[in-house]
């Protein structure tokens, strides 16, 4: 795959299992894993097991990456954090789509424990510069056909 610019959007979870049993709701956030490069959203405080992110996250990307990690996890301040769940998505159809559309994915710790839904889209650098070189293309044979309309330097009628 050429190299590009993987856009994320975290949008939502719904139904995750609550790890916190000592509080009512827990602090869920999400790190998200793309081959080395790591980014972490968000601290939810007390927002349970439906948070709402609604963050944006950018990786780049090249040969060889074929999938995103997410890791929803639960803050605790007296003790390491809990593990909520994991989701991996395979980016295969993203490669040859360019996006994919908000769509739900199942998190798993043992058994299936709720869903988080995201956006994916990819930016592939190669098809943008492409798009760019056709319009200056476009550009520079419009500009040349104006110059024939009005006549060239051997068709002037100026005299000295």
């Amino acid at each position: 795959m050429p190299q590009g610019t993987l856009e994320v959007f975290l949008e939502y979870a719904k139904g995750l299992e609550n790890t916190d049993f000592l509080s009512a709701n827990m602090d869920p956030y999400v790190i998200l894993t793309c081959r080395t490069q790591e980014q972490k959203s968000s601290v939810q405080s007390g927002k349970g097991s439906n948070p709402k992110w609604n963050e944006n996250f950018i990786f780049n990307v090249s040969e060889g990456v074929n999938e995103l990690r997410l890791k929803i996890m639960d803050s605790d301040n007296m003790s390491t954090d809990d593990i909520v769940g994991e989701v991996t998505i395979t980016l295969e159809d993203l490669f040859k789509e360019g996006s994919i559309p908000p769509t739900s994915y199942n998190v798993v710790k043992d058994d299936p424990s709720g869903i988080i839904i995201i956006i994916i889209i990819i930016i592939i650098i190669i098809i943008i510069i492409i798009i760019i070189i056709i319009i200056f293309l476009i550009l520079f044979i419009m500009e040349r056909g104006m110059e024939e309309d009005f006549g060239g330097w051997k068709e002037s009628n100026c005299i000295h």
